[in-house]
């Protein structure tokens, strides 16, 4: 599901893709100190080239970014979907048996509880303990709501069964959410140009130019590079998903 180890930790893009396109730079440096000087028209020449290329750059960065907040965006309208649905399903529960109603609500509670650990867990072996207790809990309160329906069919106990389908259904449409990240190929074609575009910049520059010049091409990549693998990384780096929903939907429910 993860597509890229390498941008599932977005504090490791930052230095990475600095020495990359840096190193880009200075290759490019060392191919134009080589090379015989060049005329004005060509200088013209290659500020096309070079302005074309910066131009496709930014479009595919653009492009990428777009990508990143777009999934960003799906997976807090999931968590609030989420909420709603457990929200409503703890309200449903009265049309249940009293005492069937009463260990939907006990197990509504527990699941609430596994939700918000979910959104906020880091560690993967944690990870994993939580959607198993969530593939638990979820078998548990189908089978809490199926068996009472089962026994009186009618349409007041066929809400509270809707009820609960809605709930599991949200969180499988949060897990893939989570599961949609940028795709492989959108990741190495930025790369790719990206190193080209510093290549290409380093080679054209002029002579009299400064390598120091040639580092903020680098720095201002390295800074995109992390900011869509921070976004697009809902679990790791600095902008995260955070559960606000599910969490006073818990505050509410704790007095009932």
């Amino acid at each position: 599901m993860d597509n890229i180890m390498l941008v599932r930790h977005p504090f490791f893009v930052l230095p990475l893709s600095f020495l990359l396109m840096w190193l880009s730079a200075q290759i490019g440096t060392l191919f134009r100190n080589r090379r015989p000087d060049l005329g004005e028209d060509v200088h013209q020449d290659n500020a096309v080239i070079v302005s074309a290329t910066l131009t496709l750059l930014a479009l595919i960065i653009g492009f990428t970014f777009s990508m990143a907040i777009g999934r960003y965006d799906q997976r807090k309208d999931y968590e609030e979907a989420e909420a709603n649905a457990i929200g409503t399903e703890y309200v449903r529960a009265d049309l249940l048996p009293a005492d069937d109603a009463a260990r939907v609500r006990s197990l509504l509670k527990e699941y609430v509880d596994a939700r918000i650990h979910f959104y906020e867990t880091g560690d993967e072996h944690e990870l994993q303990r939580v959607i198993t207790h969530t593939e638990k809990l979820q078998s548990d309160l189908w089978s809490a709501v199926k068996t009472p329906a089962n026994a009186r069919p009618s349409p007041v106990l066929a809400l509270a069964l809707t009820g609960m389908n809605d709930v599991i259904n949200s969180q499988g449409y949060t897990q893939a959410g989570w599961w949609n990240r940028i795709p492989v190929g959108a990741w190495i074609l930025m790369i790719v140009l990206a190193i080209w575009a510093n290549l290409l910049v380093a080679y054209a520059a002029r002579r009299t130019q400064g390598t120091f010049r040639l580092m903020f091409l680098p720095l201002i990549l390295c800074v995109a590079f992390f900011l869509i693998a921070d976004i697009d990384s809902p679990r790791k780096g600095v902008i995260r998903v955070l559960p606000q929903n599910l969490v006073s939907l818990a505050h509410s429910l704790q007095g009932h």
